[in-house]
């Protein structure tokens, strides 16, 4: 690797990766992190958290652990929540950035090649769906969240919730997220926009789930998320506090470049 090559990487990523239930794409998905990192980073190291699945997952996910040292298993011997296993991994992130995704393999992670150019110039970069391949209904409530995210909050994003998030170490640490359910991602952006953060959006590929089950769906998790809503917003400080500069829309270069 030249020396211009690794000037344009991350110094150091820390990839969280929380799964339940995912036996058939955790080790594909633990792969194609490791080679993200590779790609985008000096150093790096790949935390899975096991928010309790009750089927292979950990098994699949040790194995990998097993061939590669930076690999990390985190077991959380319930269920409790995609925000609980994002804060799980968080905690035991030390790089100096942490990339939020997940592994149900419906990101392409080389994606996160298209963050490098702007990194150094921003705290929280964020994903949003080219193309979304979910299920229709899946589009309509994503649609009807955001929206709420936005007339409650005031979080300027087109995509909260998207799984590909690259956020400096030093931010995340300063941020106390609460949230055990879905309400982790808009909680996340939130408070990082009240701390002033330089928040950016870009276009990243999306895929049809091939294996497995989503959860989001499922009508205790979407219970849980407007629980939690109702629950961030009665703890938001509501003085009003100096408005921050909008997420900026970048235009991605070519996939090629």
């Amino acid at each position: 690797m030249t020396a211009d090559s690794r000037r344009m990487q991350l110094t150091s990523l820390s990839i969280v990766l929380p799964c339940f239930n995912e036996e058939e794409n955790v080790a594909a998905a633990v792969e194609e992190a490791t080679a993200a990192a590779k790609l985008v980073a000096q150093a790096h190291e790949v935390i899975v958290v096991d928010d309790g699945s009750t089927d292979a997952t950990l098994d699949a996910t040790l194995e990998q652990a097993a061939l590669d040292p930076r690999v990390h298993v985190v077991l959380h011997e319930q269920n409790r929540g995609y925000g609980a296993a994002l804060r799980s991994g968080i905690a035991l992130a030390h790089m100096d950035w942490v990339f939020l995704t997940d592994a149900d393999l419906q990101f392409d992670l080389t994606d996160l090649r298209l963050f490098l150019p702007i990194a150094s110039e921003h705290d929280l970069l964020m994903g949003y769906r080219l193309n979304r391949q979910d299920p229709l209904h899946r589009r309509i409530n994503a649609s009807a969240w955001n929206w709420l995210v936005r007339r409650a909050f005031g979080v300027d994003v087109g995509d909260v919730d998207c799984a590909f998030k690259l956020i400096r170490s030093d931010l995340l640490q300063q941020i106390e997220l609460t949230s055990d359910g879905a309400m982790v991602s808009p909680e996340l952006v939130l408070k990082a926009q009240r701390l002033g953060a330089r928040i950016a959006e870009l276009g990243v590929r999306h895929r049809p789930r091939r294996a497995g089950r989503s959860s989001g769906a499922n009508p205790r998790v979407i219970a849980r998320a407007f629980h939690e809503l109702r629950a961030v917003h009665a703890a938001i400080d509501t003085a009003p506090a100096p408005a921050p500069a909008p997420a900026a829309a970048v235009q991605p270069p070519a996939l090629g470049a």
